[in-house]
C-alpha cells in the first residue's frame, strides 16, 4: 500500500509542473502576439499618415496646375488669344529673343573687328608720322648742310661779304632770305657785254681745269677787268649815284663759258628787263 501511495505523489507533482510549462508558454504566446500587433498597428498607422501626406501633395499639386491652367486662361482671356495661340506667341517671342541674343553676340564680334582695324590704321597712322619726323628730320639736317656751304667771306675789296652761294640750289635758298638782288647769268667766251641788273659783264678767259676764269666790269661808264679769279671768290665793286657794293660770284667755269650770280643791295636800281 504504502508503495502504491509513493506513485500517487510523483504524477500528481509531475501534473503541476506541466500545467505551469503550459502557462508559461501561454504567457509568452499572448505577450509575443500582444508585441506582434502592436508594430503591426504602427506600421499601419506610419502607412496611413504617409499616404495621407502624399494625398495632400497630390491635391496641392493638382491644385497648382488648375491655378496655372486658370492663369493661362485669364492671360489668354486678356489678350483675346486662346491657349494654342498664347503657346504659339510665347514659342515666338522666345524664338526672338534667342535670334536678338544671336544678333548681339555678331554685332560684338563686328564691333571687335571694326576696333581690331581702328587699331590697325592708328598703327598706320603712327608709323606715317613716324617717317614725317624722320623727313623733317633729314630736311633740317640738309638745311644746315646748305646753311654750312653759304659761307661768309671776304671779297677782293676786303669787305666782307654776305653769304656765297656755291649753286643754283644754293642761290635759291638767297633768294628766299630777301636780304639783297640776285640775278643768275651766264657768260659766253668771245660774246659781246652782257647786260645783268644795272651793269655789263664779259667773259675773257676760262680755265677750267684750274677753276680760274677773267672778265671784265662795266659800271658807270667805266670798265674794270677782274683778271685770273677763282670760283666762289666774291668780286666786289662800287656801282650807282649812291656808291652801292655789287658783289658777283662764279661758282662753274667751262671751256667756254662761266655760270654764276650778280647780287645787289635792295636800295639799288632795278633794271627793267632783268637777266
Amino acid at each position: 500500500m504504502s508503495d502504491e501511495g509513493g506513485g500517487q505523489v510523483v504524477v500528481e507533482h509531475q501534473s503541476n509542473t506541466g500545467k505551469w510549462a503550459l502557462i508559461v508558454l501561454a504567457v509568452a504566446f499572448v505577450a509575443g502576439s500582444a508585441y506582434a500587433g502592436f508594430t503591426l498597428y504602427s506600421s499601419v498607422d506610419k502607412l496611413n499618415k504617409d499616404l495621407s501626406a502624399s494625398q495632400a501633395q497630390v491635391a496641392q499639386l493638382q491644385n497648382r496646375m488648375q491655378t496655372a491652367e486658370a492663369s493661362e486662361e485669364t492671360l489668354a482671356h486678356q489678350l483675346g488669344m486662346t491657349k494654342k495661340e498664347l503657346a504659339a506667341r510665347a514659342a515666338a517671342l522666345q524664338a526672338q529673343t534667342q535670334a536678338a541674343e544671336e544678333k548681339l553676340e555678331q554685332e560684338q564680334k563686328t564691333q571687335g573687328s571694326q576696333i581690331s582695324a581702328v587699331s590697325g590704321d592708328v598703327a598706320g597712322v603712327k608709323k606715317d608720322v613716324t617717317g614725317v619726323r624722320s623727313d623733317v628730320a633729314s630736311t633740317q639736317t640738309d638745311l644746315a648742310a646748305t646753311k654750312a656751304k653759304l659761307e661768309s667771306t671776304i671779297g677782293d675789296l676786303g669787305v666782307q661779304s654776305g653769304l656765297i652761294a656755291h649753286t643754283r640750289d644754293d642761290l635759291d635758298v638767297l633768294k628766299h632770305r630777301g636780304d639783297r638782288n640776285y640775278y643768275e647769268f651766264t657768260l659766253l667766251k668771245g660774246a659781246k657785254p652782257q647786260p645783268v641788273a644795272t651793269v655789263s659783264l664779259q667773259l675773257k678767259k676760262a680755265d677750267a681745269k684750274h677753276g680760274k676764269y677773267t672778265l671784265n666790269v662795266s659800271s658807270d661808264d667805266k670798265t674794270i677787268e677782274k683778271r685770273d679769279r677763282n670760283i666762289a671768290e666774291p668780286i666786289q665793286f662800287y656801282s650807282g649815284r649812291d656808291h652801292l657794293l655789287f658783289e658777283l660770284v662764279v661758282w662753274n667755269v667751262d671751256k667756254n663759258k662761266a655760270t654764276g650770280y650778280l647780287s645787289t643791295p635792295k636800295s639799288a636800281p632795278v633794271p627793267v628787263t632783268a637777266n
